[in-house]
Parts: C-alpha cells; structure tokens; sequence
C-alpha cells in the first residue's frame, strides 16, 4: 500500500471513530482496531497477523497492539462496523456523480468442498458454482456508492431493490443501467419513484391489457424506448460496460479483491473483508483523480 492511500483511510476511519461514543476503559481505541484491520486485509493476511509486531512498517507503526483474541473479538462488533460504514460512506461520497449509475453483480466463489454453512450454489459464467456475489451500484467515476454481499443463489433484482434503500440522494434525471436480469416491474416503479429510470434490456413484451397495466408506466416507456427507437437504447446501453471496468479496477492491483482466500468463510468475514477492499480502492482511485486534476 502506498503512503498517500494508507493516509486517506487512516484519517478517515479517525474522523468516523468521533462519531461513535468512545469505548469506556478501552485499552485500544476503535480507530486503532479498524486500523490494524484494514492494514491485515490490505496485505492479504489473517486478523490475527495484526497482532505481529514485526508485520508493520515505517507507514503504519502501532506503539501498542492488542492480542490476537482481543483484536477479533472487537472487529465483530457494532461499533467496528459502524466505523467502517462511516469511512465508506466518507470516501464514495467524494464522487458527486450520481446521473449515470450501473447495477450488477460479481460473483465471489469458494471451493465446491467447503463446509461454509453460508456459500450457496448459483449461476456463475455460463455454469453453477458455490459461494456469495457482491452487488453493487456504482458511479461513471467509478465509485461504488451502495454495496451487499449476498449468497450465491439470490437473484440479482430483489437484492438490488434493496440497495437502492440505503442509496445517497440522486438527481432527478439519473439514469441506472443494468442487464436483462434486472428488467421487472417492481424495480422498474422502485427507480421511478426515486425520479430516476432503468435501463436494462426487456426479457419479453407484454402484449396483455393486464398485463401491461399492471407492470406500470416506468416499465410499459422502457418497453416502448426499445420498441421503437432500439437502435438508440442499444447504443446508449453499450455505456454499461462502465460497470466491468469498476469489477475490473476493484480487482486488478496489488491488495485489490482476488479470489476469497481459504480463511475468509461465513458471511459476516466476507462482508468484513470486502467492504474493507472496497475502501481500499475508493482511496486508491482519489490519489489517481487527485494526481490527474
């Protein structure tokens, strides 16, 4: 990790551990645990490798750590994840760029013999494999705005209804793309509502009186976009690839998010571990946005 990136997350998970009552007869601040957390996932390594003196470097030198047991027992508690969703919401919400959004999912397998009560079979590439998916939504900037981290056999549209609960303010006009495995009604009048439109290619065409009546007015005007003008939709719709590069750029550096390793199982390890890469490559894309300004 570089000096510049390790200083963007440090001083935020330091502004966030303000925001939640400090500990009383704490030994270790809050800011410390999450620190060291982020420090283990960063290089790819156990919790408990925090708990190694000679693990840190000239960039980030606790005076005083705590034991390998403390350190996990104070991770799994609210208060670290509180922490953790401040820092997040800290650094996505630098890209006010909410006009063009994309919605999809990247599948995050694990071995087919694991024993994770958790990982469940599902669709991935063109076969079925075990594990979880992270859905996502994310920015043209590339910044993911809002994120979960599901099994593997829960479809994709539900969950993204979902996400857009927790989703920042967009503006009137922002416009979400995704695939055809997005394309239903409930999420169609979910998007409307919040004076935004989907677009995403339609499964079918309705034909039927109810059918159509019941679907809505956002989904029966995509229907009619793609209908009429499908030239256009089409090419306005290739602009979805900007979703694979953000999967892309998640994924293809040093400490980015590879392939889960043999010690992260159980959902609430999963969820911890990308969330903390996903902040590590939200403070990896402000030094690039801040170096190309």
């Amino acid at each position: 990790m570089d000096r510049q990136s390790w200083k963007i997350i440090l001083d935020a998970i330091k502004r966030a551990s303000r925001r939640v009552p400090r500990l009383p007869r704490a030994t270790y601040p809050d800011w410390l645990i999450v620190a060291i957390q982020v420090w283990t996932v960063a290089h790819d390594r156990p919790e408990y490798f925090g708990a190694d003196r000679s693990f840190y470097n000239s960039i980030f030198r606790p005076r005083h750590i705590p034991s390998a047991s403390q350190l996990n027992r104070r991770l799994k508690t609210e208060r670290s994840e509180q922490i953790l969703q401040f820092v997040h919401d800290d650094l996505s919400l630098r890209g006010l760029d909410n006009l063009l959004l994309f919605v999809d999912g990247k599948p995050l397998p694990v071995n087919g013999c694991s024993k994770d009560p958790d990982a469940q079979r599902g669709h991935c590439h063109g076969g079925f494999t075990k594990g979880y998916k992270l859905h996502a939504i994310a920015s043209e900037a590339g910044f993911i705005k809002v994120w979960c981290v599901r099994p593997l056999n829960e479809h994709e549209a539900p969950v993204a209804m979902q996400l857009l609960d927790h989703m920042p303010a967009m503006h009137g006009q922002s416009l979400i793309m995704a695939d055809g495995n997005y394309d239903g009604w409930e999420l169609h009048k979910k998007i409307a509502k919040l004076g935004s439109g989907l677009l995403s290619p339609p499964r079918g065409y309705a034909t039927h009186p109810v059918s159509l009546r019941q679907m809505g007015p956002a989904r029966r005007e995509a229907l009619s976009v793609w209908q009429r003008h499908r030239d256009l939709a089409a090419n306005v719709y290739k602009q979805r690839i900007g979703i694979e590069r953000v999967f892309s750029a998640l994924c293809s550096y040093g400490g980015g998010l590879g392939p889960l390793p043999a010690w992260v199982r159980t959902l609430g390890r999963v969820r911890r571990w990308v969330g903390v890469k996903i902040l590590l490559y939200h403070a990896r894309l402000i030094v690039r946005k801040t170096a190309a300004a």
